[in-house]
């Protein structure tokens, strides 16, 4: 058993001191590319500034043979671009590959001072987070990092889901989670071969009019997801970290994108994966509280004063509960409007009435 004053101190000599609290970074779209890419890696320096998160991908999606040459260009990549408001992360192989240690002795010294947060595939539990923690220390300390890099852990077993609350707290390194929903899938043996979103046969059914099991009926599509979800935003809210949607595969279905999103959003998560450029603007949007959200939220605050007691305001009730969740959207509305002038324009023309 480790005691917990030794919680927040280095693991390696030399290495920097953990974090205490996860920086509120919006990280509204995490964009993935394919730093063996040559289009791909050209077109990175262009989109610092338009997306929160440019990640280089190194694990599904970039084939055995690639392996290297990703690894490799993603060192280029962060050497020759400044990323400004724009986070850099990666994730690296799964833990059982053959490539995560090269991933990991690579990318620290080579770029550790560039990199805000690396992605680990597949965590199983808080034993994986433990390894990557102790290793990215000694490296840390070996390149003189001055910061650490924090660890973000895709849900994508069951085993991970059934250890979430471990996972969240293994490490003061956790930065967050996201949904890998296409490997829980298979993990969990659902029938559904789609990348995220729904699916039309998980639904409920109207009950019968008048007993006639065969006359019109309505049916609604129920979300596959809403349960693990609503496990990870709980999860990490107890922790103080962030939980994130993950992908969603049906690239031409911007409609029901921007549904799962938006669904994902309202239940607590901070952003999602975008894997092309047209879900980064979806997510923008989606993860950006509205005007008529923040109008209102101001409103609140402004009728509250200290907090306590209750108010009417346009027929309803509003008290110190309101009071929370109304702050929850008002803070976001600040960071987001540091990083993006078109939001902030919008936020900053609000009238607030009593």
């Amino acid at each position: 058993m480790r005691s917990a004053k030794d919680f927040f101190a280095p693991l390696a000599v030399g290495a920097p001191a953990p974090v205490r609290d996860i920086p509120a970074r919006p990280s509204r779209a995490i964009h993935f590319f394919d730093p063996s890419n040559p289009k791909m890696a050209a077109k990175v320096p262009g989109m610092v500034g338009t997306v929160d998160v440019l990640l280089g991908n190194l694990e599904d999606a970039v084939k055995a043979d690639n392996k290297v040459a990703a690894r490799e260009g993603l060192v280029k990549i962060a050497q020759e671009t400044e990323f400004g408001p724009t986070q850099l992360w990666t994730r690296i192989n799964a833990l059982d590959s053959p490539w995560v240690l090269d991933d990991l002795t690579t990318l620290v010294p080579e770029i550790g001072h560039k990199l805000d947060v690396i992605m680990v595939p597949k965590v199983q539990g808080a034993e994986d987070i433990h390894y990557v923690d102790r290793l990215l220390a000694q490296l840390e300390a070996k390149a003189g990092l001055e910061r650490p890099i924090l660890v973000h852990a895709i849900l994508e077993t069951a085993r991970g889901v059934a250890n979430i609350e471990e996972i969240c707290g293994a490490s003061p390194r956790m930065q967050g989670l996201s949904l890998g929903p296409a490997d829980l899938a298979a993990d969990r043996r659902m029938k559904t071969t789609r990348v995220g979103g729904g699916h039309p046969g998980y639904l409920v059914r109207q009950d019968p009019v008048d007993g006639n099991i065969e006359g019109e009926r309505a049916t609604y599509q129920q979300d596959l997801w809403h349960y693990t979800i609503a496990r990870m935003v709980d999860a990490c809210a107890m922790h103080g970290i962030y939980p994130y949607y993950g992908p969603f595969g049906d690239i031409a279905d911007v409609v029901a994108c921007e549904d799962q999103f938006r669904n994902a959003f309202l239940l607590g998560c901070v952003g999602t994966w975008s894997l092309h450029p047209k879900q980064i603007e979806i997510a923008k949007r989606v993860f950006s509280p509205s005007v008529e959200d923040i109008k209102h939220a101001r409103r609140v605050v402004a009728a509250m004063g200290d907090g306590t007691g209750a108010v009417m305001l346009d027929g309803k009730m509003e008290d110190d509960a309101s009071l929370k969740q109304c702050l929850v959207l008002v803070e976001l509305a600040e960071q987001l409007a540091a990083i993006d002038p078109e939001l902030k324009k919008q936020y900053d023309a609000i009238e607030v009435s009593e």
